[in-house]
Formats: C-alpha cells, sequence, structure tokens
C-alpha cells in the first residue's frame, strides 16, 4: 500500500512539473529532456554544446560523495553541459581529454559549493538503503525521473539540514528484501517513466581503491618460474606457513605469476592442518570455501576439474586461515597448476570486497532518464527479469554499461543481449559523457593506404582489440595512443563507431592524430557490440544498416566481428555474410579471437581474416612463427594478429614486427584485404 501511495504522489509530482518522459512510444523522444536532441535515426542522443565547465575534484571523496555529484551532474547537464567530474587517476591523465574540448573551465575546489550553486535545479533527494545495495540503482533511476540527486542515510542528514535543505522525495531503505525484489519493483512502477530508447546496467557498486603497500607484508612461498598453459605441472603442493603464525590469522594469495598473458594460478582443492588436525578443506567454488573466501577479487570459479577457481592476469583471491591458540604448526596443502604465484602474510590485508557507489556513467543515465539494473544471465530468475525488460523495447536497442561474472557473463549476456535485437555498448567505466556526447566536432576519414605490390610474401597484420569498449577508446585506449611506438609500424585500432555521437571530440582526435601506419577500424561487431548468429535474421538488418550508416560517418571500411553460440567461437553462417555484404559492404573481416589464422572469402565476395590472439611479444612471435612453419615461398601468406589491448604497447608491436625476416611484409588492414582481393582475383575495392 505504501509504495502504491509512493507511486501516485511521483506520478502526479512528474504532471505537475512536466519532466515525465513519454511511454505511449518506446521510440518516442522525451517530452522534455532539456536541449538534449534524439532523432529517431540517431542511436545515441546528442548534448548541447558545452560553452563552459565547473571542474570538481572528487578523488579523495567517499564513494557516496562521487554518487551524490555525478547524479547531481547528470540532472545539471541535461539542460546544458556545465559540470565535469575526475573520480579516480585516469591513464590518460586526468586532464587530457578536458584540455582537448578547448572549452574554458574553472576548478571547483570545494564540491559542496557546487551544490550550492545548481540547488535550484533539483527537486530533492532519494535515499538509498544500504542493505540492500541494488537500490542505488533503483535510486538512479528515480533520480533522472525526479530531477532528484542520490544520497546514502548519512548524506541525507546533511542535505535535508542548512544550507541545502533538501526535501526526500523517496527513501528506499527497508521497501526491498534484495536486488532482484528491487529491480522487479522497479520494472512494474517505474519502466513506464523512463526512455526506451536504451536500457542502462551497472554494477551498484566498486570495490574501493586497494592502497599501494596493501602486499608489502607478503612473502612469496612458491612460484612456478615457466609461462606453462597445459597444466603439466598440477601437482598438489605443501606449504609450511608456520612462521607466520603468532596473530589472529594467516592469509594466503594467489595470484598470476606471468600477468602478462592470462594463464594464472588454477586451484582445484586446499587442506589446511593446525598441529595436524584438519581445519579447513574445500574445493574453489563450493559451499565449504566461503568462509575462508577473505578476497575473490576478479578470480573466477566453476566446475571444471571437478571444481576449481583461477586469477588471470592482475587478479587475484585471498584465503584467510584462524589456527587454534597455541598453534604450533601450520601446513596447507593445495592442488594447483598453472602460472601461480603463492604468498602469505599474518597482517591483514584491504579486501577488494569492500564496496562502495560510484558515479561514471550515471550522469547519462539521469541525464536521458533510462532505467538502471544489473542482473545476471547465469541467474534464472534474474535472467528472466532480464529477458522481460529486452522484450519491452524495440530492435536495435543500445544497452549500454556491462555485466557481472567476467567472461562468462559477458558471453552469456551478450548472446542474451543479441537474442532479443539489443546491442551493447560496454561503458560502464566512461566517465562524462554529458559532457562527451555533444556537438559533432571537426571530424576527419582517413584516406586509403594503397597495397604493396603482390608478391610471394608472408604478410602480417596486427590489431589490437576492445574496440567496442567505450572506457576503453576514452582511457586505454589513448594511454596505447601516446605510445612513443605508435606509428613506426601498421597498426589497426578497432574503435567504436557509435563514438561519433557518444564522444565525438574523442573520435576526432584520433582521427587527426592518426598516422599513415595507423587504421581505425570498427570493433565488434559494427555499430555496437553483438553476436550476428544469435541475433534474428529479421531484424538483423536494421542493425547492419545503422552500422553501416555509422562506419561511413567515421570514414571506417573494416569490421572486426565476434561471434559466439554457448560462449563458443562459431563461423558466420552464409545468410549472415551476406547481409554484411548487402547492408555493409565492407572491405574484410577480421573474425573471433582463436588459437590460429586462416583467410577466405564469404560467399564469393567477402574477404575474411581469423585473429590469431597474442597477449605479449614472446606469445605474437611464436604464433607467427608456428603460422609460417609450412609455408614454401610459392605464395603468398597471409596472418592476422589479434593483439590483447590491455598487456600489449605499440613498442611491443615495433618490436614484433622488427624481428620478423625479408619474407615477412607488416601491412595495414586495408592493404591487407586489397591483397587477398588480388590473390584472389576479387575486384578492388
Amino acid at each position: 500500500m505504501f509504495r502504491k501511495y509512493v507511486l501516485f504522489s511521483l506520478a502526479l509530482l512528474l504532471v505537475l512539473t512536466g519532466t515525465a518522459v513519454s511511454a505511449k512510444s518506446p521510440n518516442s523522444d522525451l517530452v522534455k529532456n532539456g536541449k538534449i536532441q534524439w532523432p529517431d535515426n540517431q542511436a545515441l542522443p546528442t548534448f548541447a554544446k558545452a560553452k563552459h565547465l565547473d571542474v570538481v575534484d572528487l578523488r579523495t571523496n567517499t564513494g557516496d560523495e562521487k554518487l551524490l555529484f555525478t547524479t547531481l551532474q547528470g540532472n545539471v547537464n541535461r539542460e546544458k553541459p556545465r559540470i565535469y567530474s575526475i573520480e579516480v587517476d585516469y591513464e590518460e591523465g586526468n586532464y587530457t581529454w578536458l584540455n582537448d574540448l578547448d572549452v574554458p573551465y574553472t576548478m571547483i575546489e570545494e564540491p559542496w559549493n557546487l551544490l550550492m550553486k545548481y540547488k535550484k535545479e533539483i527537486a530533492g533527494i532519494i535515499i538509498y538503503d544500504p542493505d540492500v545495495e541494488d537500490s542505488i540503482n533503483v535510486a538512479t533511476t528515480m533520480a533522472g525521473i525526479e530531477n532528484a540527486v542520490v544520497a546514502s542515510p548519512e548524506l541525507a542528514e546533511k542535505l535535508t539540514n542548512a544550507p541545502y535543505n533538501l526535501k526526500v522525495i523517496e527513501d528506499l531503505r527497508g521497501q526491498f528484501k534484495d536486488g532482484l525484489d528491487a529491480y522487479k519493483w522497479q520494472f512494474e512502477n517505474l519502466w513506464s517513466k523512463t526512455t526506451h530508447r536504451m536500457l542502462v546496467g551497472l554494477n551498484p557498486s566498486r570495490g574501493v581503491a586497494i592502497p599501494e603497500d596493501n602486499w608489502d607484508d607478503f612473502q612469496t612461498i612458491i612460484q612456478e618460474e615457466e609461462p606453462l598453459r597445459d597444466s603439466e605441472n598440477r601437482d598438489v603442493y605443501d606449504l609450511d606457513l608456520t612462521e607466520f603464525l603468532g596473530k589472529e590469522a594467516v592469509y594466503l594469495r594467489f595470484q598470476d605469476a606471468f600477468s602478462n598473458d592470462g594463464w594464472g594460478p588454477a586451484v582445484h582443492e586446499v587442506t589446511v592442518k593446525a598441529d595436524g588436525k584438519i581445519i579447513a578443506q574445500f574445493i574453489p567454488g563450493s559451499s565449504e570455501e566461503e568462509p575462508f573466501l577473505y578476497d575473490r577479487n576478479q578470480s573466477s570459479s566453476d566446475e571444471r576439474f571437478d571444481g576449481h577457481r583461477w586469477a588471470d592476469n592482475g587478479n587475484y583471491f585471498v584465503y584467510k586461515f584462524t589456527p587454534p591458540a597455541g598453534t604450533q604448526d601450520l601446513d596447507v596443502s593445495v592442488d594447483m597448476w598453472n602460472q601461480f604465484k603463492v604468498s602469505a602474510s599474518n597482517v591483514q590485508p584491504q579486501s577488494s570486497e569492500k564496496t562502495e557507489p560510484y558515479g561514471y556513467l550515471r550522469d547519462y543515465a539521469v541525464a536521458n532518464r533510462a532505467m538502471v539494473f544489473w542482473l545476471e544471465s547465469n541467474v534464472p530468475e534474474e535472467k528472466e527479469l532480464f529477458e522481460s525488460i529486452l522484450s519491452d523495447v524495440e530492435p536495435n536497442t543500445p544497452y549500454l554499461g556491462w555485466f557481472g561474472n567476467d567472461v562468462a557473463g559477458e558471453f552469456s549476456s551478450t548472446e542474451l543481449t543479441s537474442k532479443h535485437s539489443v546491442y551493447v555498448v560496454p561503458a560502464d567505466w566512461f566517465n562524462n559523457m554529458t559532457v562527451f556526447s555533444s556537438e559533432k566536432r571537426n571530424l576527419k576519414k582517413q584516406k586509403p593506404l594503397p597495397a604493396p605490390e603482390l608478391t610471394n610474401k608472408i604478410y602480417v597484420t596486427f590489431t589490437l582489440g576492445e574496440g567496442d569498449n567505450l572506457q576503453y577508446n576514452q582511457h586505454k585506449l589513448r594511454q596505447l595512443w601516446d605510445d612513443e611506438g605508435r606509428g613506426s609500424v601498421p597498426i589497426n585500432w578497432s574503435a567504436s563507431p557509435l563514438l561519433y555521437d557518444a564522444a565525438p571530440s574523442i573520435l576526432s582526435h584520433y582521427q587527426h592524430t592518426a598516422t599513415e601506419n595507423d587504421l581505425l577500424i570498427a570493433g565488434p561487431s559494427g555499430a555496437g557490440y553483438i553476436y550476428p548468429t544469435p541475433w534474428p535474421d529479421d531484424t538483423f538488418e536494421k542493425y547492419a544498416k545503422q552500422t553501416n550508416k555509422y562506419m561511413k560517418r567515421t570514414g571506417m571500411d573494416i569490421i572486426y566481428a565476434l561471434n559466439r553460440v554457448d560462449e563458443q567461437n562459431v563461423p558466420l553462417s552464409e545468410s549472415e555474410a551476406q547481409d554484411y555484404i548487402d547492408y555493409i559492404d565492407p572491405k574484410g573481416i577480421f573474425l573471433s579471437w582463436e588459437n590460429t589464422s586462416g583467410t577466405s572469402i564469404l560467399n564469393g565476395k567477402l574477404p575474411q581474416s581469423i585473429l590469431r590472439g597474442a597477449s605479449s611479444v614472446g606469445e605474437a612471435k611464436a604464433a607467427i612463427a608456428e603460422l609460417s612453419a609450412e609455408w614454401e615461398g610459392k605464395s603468398p601468406l597471409f596472418i592476422s594478429m589479434g593483439m590483447l589491448s590491455w598487456s600489449v604497447t605499440p613498442s611491443d608491436i615495433e618490436e614484433i614486427a622488427n624481428s620478423l625476416g625479408a619474407e615477412y611484409e607488416v601491412v595495414r588492414g586495408d592493404q591487407y584485404f586489397e591483397l587477398i582481393r588480388e590473390a584472389n582475383g576479387l575486384p578492388s575495392k
């Protein structure tokens, strides 16, 4: 009854203030949404041009304060971009993109002064429930509808008193039993008041920053010295932790000994004995593991190998064992394999599982009055609700944000959204999109580079992935782009054609500073991340035509595509290939991320090359040598390398290229596909 009363009051307020979103048609524009422009034929909205920005540095503020000020930013920037926030230390530099905007700005030394400045543009506050973390997302949705800010109960006390004197529009404490309950209520009661032209998926919180000295007290106990990947070193390793006794607990950390290639420790079983008596014994992923799993970080577990946990690259996991008082000997036996590094300490480290709210994309969600949620496609009840939401939007609707459960979540969720004709725009760590989604700026299309004369050589092309990921385009890509090795050898840089809408100034920078050796290509699998096979045949034309339009606008003419079913890479069918030919007509397609490479001509017209993935210089050199081993020099050979953007730099690619012999020639992607066309008797494009 209480919720119904709140809903009626909310609806009445929206009618009186004129801030409601039209729910007559999922494709209709907002009745009143500031100066945001969103024509029916445009993928993402365009915000008004920023003329002056108030820049607020929130790096030392709490997560709750970041949540407060970014929801303020969304409401204020809806009318005209005026607030720019700095939440963390960005890879590309905190002021790099801000200065590239060429918009005058003023640094706001005290964030709370910003709230006072724009107080009249805020109707009140929505209080989230700390006991139900997902209520942060529901509160974010309501903040957009209500022109409100989101606050924790503690901040609400401050905001309701002088000098702010903001009223409480809604207090979500005690309203939901868990996250699923919160999202069901939101779908039933708020969905009709939000835009149906985009969905936003955000984790309600993130791990707090780990101090730099967090692991200083840990001592390495055992470490694999070889970069093994085939579990040949699987064994039960006995670790003596007696020297770490004397305090309340002992902490055991597992991490990747070679963090640049993605084959970290894999653990099947752990047994802990105190003075010969078992005090812990478990298989990772089981309920028995939970009491001892102090910090799972970004590790994963599943039922393979009869149950195991692993952590690749920079990820790790930590177990906490508390031996009985007076224990004299502490021994741990671990069934494990691959590239493990195990360290121990009796000093409690800070856990990455301590979480706090964050801002990032929330300004964009609030400004566009989008519904924000976080549902797991691998949990049946959550998947059911997720599908209900996906079924209630028009084909070719964007889902901005990301998914939970690491790689498994990405594969299953992208397949699920594709089945419902919804494309993914990874953007959960993109910041200030309400500023970057402004009027179009001085875009420049790249010119094609003529191919060299076709001879009996081995032609190699290098592609950096992750281009569908808008936050990668904003952060890591800029860091790689500024690497001193860029421009020395040809590189294909995957990027999102949707930068044309989401961040034209960022796209413009890459276009204008590209050398002759830099080629921008479309990231998976066009204008938005999808898997073509799960995508319904009767709506693919709409997605493909949008891809064609944005590729032409950005000057991209090559696609890097991914295609998965049941988490497995699958080839494009004849009809899917024909759709790419008929509606997009790219120069070529880089497909998948495999342990091999190969070229083919799809439907007799479209060159396709399988990317051979590599995450390090050594792996790439070995892969190229392996793929070239049986070449006899009687015809050209084509090798396309997919380079892991998180661990490989342009300087690394330069090193790889310089190591190749005279029989190799490194070419740009457009040259590569032109040579394949010529070698197969196809007309030039």
